[in-house]
């Protein structure tokens, strides 16, 4: 049993062989990797009782979102996973899965190094999620945003075209996309007009754009996707969420004044968990048309003051809340709200984790961390 072409259809996931055939593997010479973080299972190595396993390989697999993701598909028992990091030495967010991840460190802005990856790795998917990430920090550094997030994804294609493999791509973008959004066009489509208002989402256009063209040009399978904002566990504290988390976390043990300093909080935002993004990821490299973009959200948007006075419900100080005026943004929208039907309808995906329920853990990962810090 062949698997399927990749002709616009449907990939499969799994190849089931017959006991009497041999079970193939692609050719992909003899390869050798002199890497330290190489997990015991060998390069050359495709099937596992008698399935032939997919090989994913994840640019910035150690980020909030990539970390998530690896969990996802090593939980799917049928891909072997691979993945990039910019510093070996500093990627806890991975540090519980390293006995069965293949790692690779490097700088994605490094061609060479990149075309060793994907030459070594010949991944079947690839999930590019490598980048800086936030508006924030774009601000201070809109430069080395840009050339980061752009460079490296030009690096990734061109080695794809050099290496003459066969991957399906997913371009990672966001819902920053859109910018000013106005208010008969919620909820957002991806139809709507982009109108960037921060480097980091000019930067996150020129990778969506990128990736339509590389699909035009030169006929490479990508799949593009526009996450609205999502939310969990191991995200950095630059990030709303995981700042008040931190905030609070840091005043039930004593170490700040019971107070949680916040930018804007009017603004009204569609917040979804990164284990329901990253399964849409999953979703989108697997059911998705290459040469689409998906939105991902959850079709609801509250206002960050809510969000902030769940996470304050849940602990047991009485907390102020005070504005501070460095956390405000040089420009925000009012009101994003994603609309995920076209996705829903190519995939069936749709959200499955409860707002608070996130909320909860993010909160807990943020008391255990403060903990072992103490």
């Amino acid at each position: 049993m062949c698997r399927e072409s990749r002709d616009g259809s449907k990939p499969l996931a799994l190849v089931l062989v017959p006991r009497d055939l041999r079970l193939f593997s692609r050719a992909v010479g003899t390869r050798s990797i002199a890497s330290p973080h190489q997990a015991p299972s060998s390069l050359d190595c495709r099937c596992k009782d008698e399935v032939i396993l997919l090989r994913a390989l994840l640019t910035g697999i150690a980020g909030f979102a990539g970390s998530h993701l690896a969990e996802y598909l090593l939980g799917l028992d049928q891909v072997e996973v691979y993945g990039t990091v910019r510093d070996d030495n500093r990627a806890p967010n991975i540090a519980h899965l390293r006995s069965r991840l293949q790692l690779f460190s490097g700088d994605i802005g490094d061609f060479e190094f990149v075309k060793s990856v994907v030459d070594r790795v010949q991944p079947d998917h690839i999930f590019h999620l490598a980048a800086q990430a936030s508006a924030h920090v774009s601000w201070k550094h809109p430069g080395p945003t840009f050339t980061n997030n752009v460079l490296g994804e030009i690096n990734l294609f061109e080695a794809i075209i050099q290496s003459s493999v066969r991957s399906r791509v997913l371009i990672v973008g966001s819902a920053d996309e859109y910018g000013v959004v106005l208010p008969s066009e919620v909820p957002v489509r991806e139809t709507n007009p982009l109108r960037p208002n921060n480097p980091y989402a000019v930067s996150k256009i020129a990778q969506d754009m990128l990736g339509f063209q590389y699909f035009a040009s030169h006929k490479l399978e990508v799949v593009r996707v526009r996450p609205f904002n999502h939310i969990g566990p191991r995200q950095s504290e630059v990030f709303v969420v995981s700042s008040f988390a931190k905030q609070i976390a840091e005043a039930e043990r004593g170490l700040r004044e019971a107070v949680v300093l916040v930018g804007n909080l009017e603004a009204r935002r569609d917040f979804t968990d990164v284990r329901d993004i990253v399964r849409g990821y999953w979703l989108a490299v697997t059911r998705g048309e290459p040469g689409e973009v998906y939105n991902l959200g959850s079709g609801v948007a509250p206002s960050v003051a809510e969000v902030l006075h769940a996470l304050l419900g849940q602990s047991h100080l009485s907390i102020r809340v005070e504005q501070d005026p460095s956390r405000l943004r040089p420009s925000d929208v009012p009101l994003l709200v994603c609309d995920y039907s076209k996705f829903r309808s190519q995939t069936e995906w749709q959200p499955r984790f409860p707002l608070e329920e996130t909320l909860s853990e993010v909160l807990d990962y943020w008391r255990g961390k403060i903990a072992e810090a103490c």
